[in-house]
């Protein structure tokens, strides 16, 4: 590879077999994954959660970035996924939920490191010395073991590795090694191929089921007892697909083909305590309409959000971090007030956050002829935090961030009236239950993928024609 740029940098492995590892990068891009052909290999049982082609790492003008390269369990910046990302010095990157991770430095290694092709450690001397018999023995017992697991699919990559080792040893009396693992790999590989094959045709056709369902309930027109057990049919149907997809031999077939948004969708509700496995076609829908705005009649809000807006925004994360609330929420503001500090609605309601001046009072804000906190943007989001973590605390469930957002838009009284129109208690407090039955306004249905739209937005800016203002 090319001379390193200066300064350089390099990842160091924090986790697994390899764990302090160093791989340094050079200026052209890094390719990681589980294809044998690129820059960093993910081998062994380690690449379960790993794609074939996952991420890239790339330097542009001196600053280095990660690009998701369509992978199926995603690439984790400091723990949030990203679709692309620049890398600053100290970052942590992580390949799928629970994957490998690698920390990022600027700077020469502290050690010359190579840059490996492969992340499986170097083996150690003394299985060096081990004949094709120790070798044999070593593959059949880790496969017998994953298989105890429940592990199934792991087999192929376990055979495949013991080649690699194998190969990588010149004697001769490893060629009977050799060829043995090789026929042992082409069988279980033949194997496993049907068996994901079946799987991908099961789940096929449960998720044209659960697509069937979500029209019905989408289309309203239906009666209480239709759309109960439409629902019940609903649940069964995603608690099979998720059953499938633990299923080792699936995740090592699967290949999503979910968009971008509807994977940044499934992400910032998983973030929310909200996720589902079937998001409502029609909230998907919600989402893309509001982005189209956001690029297009709404423009001028995120403009306004990278240019005058950015110091606050910067401001009002830190509050909600402080407050231990999601910082994306942060993003309520460029629905509720288009980021105008000033601004006021008909109805009485004023600032970033649209507090009216009954409930501004009620958590602490001064509001009278001569004061305004309202339009104070640090006073106004301590109390907006406050309000917003009363709402959850309040609507405590699994989906509780998403009921909390449908409150500050409706108000809390009528959140409570909708949803006790709802005879199941546990029901009530289920956010996808209520938009499924349309428990929830319009206004309400729409406000909340509204600021899921504004979200995924803010979080990919370049992505959907913005540049963030230096």
């Amino acid at each position: 590879m090319s001379a390193f740029p200066q300064p350089g940098a390099f990842l160091r492995r924090r986790d697994g077999r390899s764990a302090g590892r160093v791989y340094r990068l050079a200026g052209e891009p890094v390719r990681i994954g589980r294809d044998p052909a690129g820059e960093i290999v993910i081998e062994g049982e380690e690449a379960a959660v790993v794609s074939s082609r996952h991420a890239l790492i790339e330097n542009r003008g001196g600053a280095w970035r990660i690009v998701d390269a369509g992978s199926t369990n995603g690439t984790f910046v400091n723990g949030r996924r990203i679709g692309e990302a620049e890398l600053t010095d100290g970052a942590l990157v992580r390949l799928g939920a629970g994957g490998p991770e690698f920390e990022f430095r600027l700077g020469q290694p502290p050690e010359t490191v190579e840059l490996d092709k492969t992340v499986v450690a170097s083996a150690p001397p003394h299985q060096e010395k081990k004949d094709e018999v120790d070798l044999l023995a070593e593959a059949v017992e880790r496969a017998r073991r994953a298989r105890t697991a429940g592990r199934y699919g792991q087999t192929t990559v376990i055979m495949r590795e013991m080649l690699t080792k194998a190969l990588r040893r010149s004697a001769r009396k490893f060629h009977a090694v050799i060829a043995v693992l090789a026929a042992a790999l082409v069988a279980v590989s033949t194997y496993s191929y049907w068996s994901i094959q079946e799987l991908k045709q099961e789940k096929t056709a449960i998720d044209r089921h659960i697509q069937e369902i979500e029209e019905r309930l989408a289309s309203g027109d239906l009666s209480a007892g239709e759309a109960e057990a439409l629902l019940k049919q609903l649940n069964d149907y995603q608690a099979q697909a998720k059953r499938l997809e633990e299923s080792l031999f699936y995740r090592l077939g699967a290949s999503s083909e979910e968009g971008f948004i509807e994977r940044e969708i499934r992400a910032l509700l998983k973030e929310f305590g909200a996720e589902q496995y079937s998001v409502p076609p029609e909230f998907v829908e919600q989402v893309r309409l509001f982005i189209e705005r956001y690029q297009t009649t709404d423009r001028a809000h995120v403009e306004r959000l990278m240019g005058v807006g950015r110091q606050k925004l910067a401001l009002i994360r830190r509050v909600f971090e402080q407050e231990k609330l999601p910082p994306d929420l942060a993003y309520m503001v460029m629905v509720e007030s288009a980021f105008i500090a000033q601004s006021e609605s008909p109805k009485g309601a004023a600032g970033l956050w649209q507090f009216t001046p009954a409930t501004a009072r009620a958590y602490g804000l001064r509001v009278n002829a001569q004061t305004d906190e309202r339009l104070d943007v640090e006073k106004a989001t301590r109390a907006a935090s406050r309000y917003v973590r009363e709402l959850i605390l309040d609507f405590g469930a699994g989906s509780s961030v998403m009921l909390a957002l449908a409150a500050y838009n409706l108000g809390p009284g009528k959140v409570r009236q909708a949803v006790r129109r709802v005879e199941d208690p546990i029901r009530q407090r289920d956010f996808w239950y209520l938009y499924r039955v349309r428990a929830l306004p319009l206004e309400t249905r729409q406000y909340v993928p509204r600021i899921v739209a504004a979200v995924i937005i803010g979080r990919n800016l370049e992505r959907f024609g913005f540049r963030a203002e230096s």
